[in-house]
């Protein structure tokens, strides 16, 4: 309220219920007055700045995530045992990949998560029992628990083309990656970032291999 509508309510106030005094507010009064609308205003300041601090914190965080560290969330099984379904990781976007790195990249208008196991260039073997070879060399997978052949309708050896990865899921029986023709081989245009940490279970948060 303003101090003039605040002495023009004072004043009809008191000639009303009281019309034979004065009715001319006190000087503490008016101070008092002035030190409610003062207060009024740092609030109101102190609110807004608070709010543009939290508008431009959010909006600081989604382009982290949209432009540099894409936050995503494990579906199905395909992975494990290094992800589990409803594992949270957040990626980094990178264009130096190589053997062995976590990828996710997009396939059909869907987001996967898979292994990269040869790069432009390599030669990639997989034998019945799904022991894969890279370049003649058996690749050690400690990550895999069972091997297995799994989709597979590539026929080996298969040389990796330019510009593109071999990617497998470490859950080699049920997962679907470049041993079927159905996805082959990702090209990096299709990458949208390599694994860089797990965030979620918080039981197993950190970096991830």
């Amino acid at each position: 309220m303003r101090i003039d509508a605040f002495l023009k309510k004072l004043l009809h106030k008191k000639d009303r219920s009281t019309p034979k005094t004065s009715s001319i507010p006190t000087i503490e009064q008016i101070n008092g007055e002035m030190k409610r609308l003062k207060h009024n205003k740092a609030y109101v300041r102190a609110l807004l700045g608070t709010l543009r601090a939290l508008i431009v914190v959010a909006a600081i965080a989604v382009l982290i995530a949209t432009l540099v560290l894409p936050v995503l969330q494990i579906a199905g099984d395909s992975m494990s045992p290094t992800f589990n379904d409803g594992d949270i990781i957040v990626l980094l976007k990178s264009e130096n990949l190589k053997s062995g790195d976590l990828c996710s990249f997009a396939w059909n208008n869907r987001t996967l998560v898979k292994r990269i196991i040869g790069v432009p260039g390599d030669w990639i073997n997989i034998d019945a029992d799904g022991t894969v070879y890279v370049n003649d060399e058996e690749l050690d997978e400690p990550y895999v628990s069972e091997k297995g052949l799994g989709e597979c309708d590539v026929e080996f050896p298969y040389q990796v083309p330019d510009g593109c990865y071999f990617v497998l899921g470490d859950h080699r029986d049920t997962a679907i990656d470049s041993r079927s023709t159905l996805i082959g081989s990702v090209s990096a245009d299709q990458i949208i970032g390599k694994v860089l940490f797990r965030v979620w279970p918080i039981s197993n948060a950190g970096i991830v291999k």
